[in-house]
Formats: structure tokens, sequence, C-alpha cells
């Protein structure tokens, strides 16, 4: 089966041909033009505006559009009661018709919500579930059971200047078949080299907040996706210090870092930006570690396949994430 891929050089688009390998990952089917999305909200109650203009974004890529029943729903900071939200999610998971399964939004409650789904059906069908943040929750439980998964935009990420952004298009893209590969500039930081693995992470936040759960890394032999928003420097090198004396950093291949964006000091300022303190807690090992990685909670926030076997090349010029698949 011939897939096509997107290298995507900032502003340059080349279509290539390749053969699908699966890595022992199991990858729903691609969409094709009449299927079904579901948009659900597992997390934090949303503005439903936005959520709407996101539903006519895909109806305009030729999809179905089915939005949950308690997707505006408000409960405190979350859409709905956790019973709510993990009915719409219950729902979407069971419905043979449905492809994909877009969230509304982050922000927080997806644990929640996850510890009150059946994923019996799903796992008989899988389909493709996409977003980013708060949704890390369900990369990693996806990942823990061979299924890949989608870090890419939520419906506030689909639109820029009031037309469909780039990384929309990547993320329909991919959804359609299209693997992206990317290839990015030099950062000072990086640390040269290659590695190959499969790649997980997500969210950093999310990824602490994991740590001794069931849904824990497995970071042997994979490479780290990380980006955050909105923490402070010191708590930033508190979670980089529990990867490291936990031996979770030293067992990577490689390590990709996303946004870190709008971080900040308290009283006392830090010392060390987050690029820093994330160099820091690597200097210790020997593999390529690639910063500047669009994607995240600002724009660019392109598309990544969790679970997938990637290739990282981190050179002199420039750094390249090719997907395996």
């Amino acid at each position: 089966m011939g897939v096509g891929k997107i290298l995507v050089d900032r502003n340059q688009l080349v279509l290539n041909n390749n053969k699908i390998k699966h890595f022992f990952m199991i990858y729903p089917p691609y969409l094709k033009v009449g299927d079904k999305i579901a948009i659900v909200s597992p997390a934090g109650k949303v503005n439903p505006e936005i959520v709407k203009h996101g539903a006519e974004r895909l109806r305009e890529e030729g999809f179905e559009v089915e939005i949950g029943e308690h997707a505006f729903t408000e409960t405190g900071i979350f859409a709905g009661t956790d019973v709510e939200r993990a009915g719409d999610m219950q729902k979407a998971l069971d419905d043979g018709s449905v492809k994909a399964i877009i969230f509304a939004r982050g922000g927080y409650g997806s644990l929640r919500t996850q510890q009150l789904l059946d994923w019996s059906n799903f796992m008989q069908q899988p389909k493709w579930l996409v977003g980013f943040s708060d949704i890390t929750v369900f990369h990693a439980f996806l990942y823990q059971r061979g299924i890949a998964s989608v870090h890419g935009v939520m419906p506030a990420f689909f639109d820029q200047n009031g037309v469909p952004s780039e990384s929309f298009r990547l993320t329909i893209d991919l959804l359609k078949g299209k693997t992206p590969w990317f290839k990015e500039a030099n950062h000072p930081l990086n640390r040269n080299g290659e590695a190959s693995g499969k790649l997980i992470g997500g969210n950093l936040s999310i990824v602490y907040s994991l740590r001794g759960t069931p849904l824990d890394l497995s970071p042997e032999g994979n490479i780290l996706f990380i980006e955050d928003l909105s923490e402070y420097h010191y708590h930033l090198d508190r979670m980089m210090m529990n990867l490291k004396t936990s031996g979770v950093l030293e067992q990577l291949k490689g390590l990709v870092v996303g946004h870190f964006s709008d971080m900040k000091d308290g009283d006392t300022a830090y010392g060390k930006e987050a690029a820093e303190i994330i160099r820091e807690a690597v200097d210790d090992y020997d593999y390529p570690v690639m910063f500047g990685f669009p994607a995240g909670h600002v724009m660019p926030n392109y598309p990544l396949i969790m679970g997938a076997q990637i290739q990282l090349s981190v050179g002199e010029k420039e750094s390249r994430l090719n997907f395996q698949l």
C-alpha cells in the first residue's frame, strides 16, 4: 500500500511515496472523504463558537461531523461531569461509523474521563484520536496498548489569520494517509547525532503527572517528545530532575523538544531559560537532542504520530524527523 509523505521545510512541501511498515504498532485506517469525525470534550470546558467553527472546517474538508451531546456543558472547570464527558467519549469509541475522534480542547480532566471508559470495542476497531496538551493521557494509554495516535491540533488551532492553518492542513493530510517529514534549522543547544525509536511523550506536565501510574513512560529505546505551557522555570527543573533521577532520561535514544511557551519566574528569577534547563538535565547522555520542534501550545503546531517509529537526525545545519511507517 503506497502512502504519500510530505517533507515539511517550513514553507516547502514535497510529496514522495513509501511503503508502510508497522513496526508492531497498530495504525487505525486512514480517513476518506465522507467519513465521520466525532468531536468530544473529555477535559476542560470549551468555547462553543470555536468548536462549531472547527466542525465547519472539517465539513469543508468533506467529512461528516458529530459533536458530543455534552461537549458544551459546564461543570466548574470541566466540560460536564465525569460521567457526562465519559459518556460522550464512550459513544464515539463504540460507534463503528466514527473513523476519528478530535478532542475539543485539553485543559484538565482527561485522566478522570479515561478511568470511566470501556475500550473493548475500540480495541477491536481502532480509530484515530487527535489532540494535545491534557490529551497526552490518551496518547499514553494507547501507546501502552500498541495503537498509534496523533498529537495534533484541536479546533482553536484550526485557523490562523482567518484561514485554515498549515498545522490543520498537515493534520488532515496525515489523517488521509500523507505522513509528514520534518526539517528544521539548527538550534544552538542541539546535540548532534542519529537515532531511531518509537515516539513517546507529549505535554511534560501530564507525563510528569502519570509517573508511577499504569500510564507511566516506557522510555527504553524510545525517543521522547516534550512541550509545555505557562510553567515556572523551577518546576520545569523539578520535572526534568524527576525524569533524570528515576532513570528515564538515561534510557532514551533521543529527545525532541517542542514549544515551551509563556514560561515564567517567581519573585526570584531561576537564572536559566527553559531550553537551558532541559539541556542541562540531559548533559550526561550522548543521544541526539533536537530543540525548537514546532509543536505545542503556539503556532505552528505540527502533527506527530505518537507510538510511530521515527528516525531523528540532528546535524550542524539542520535537523530531520522522519516517520518510518
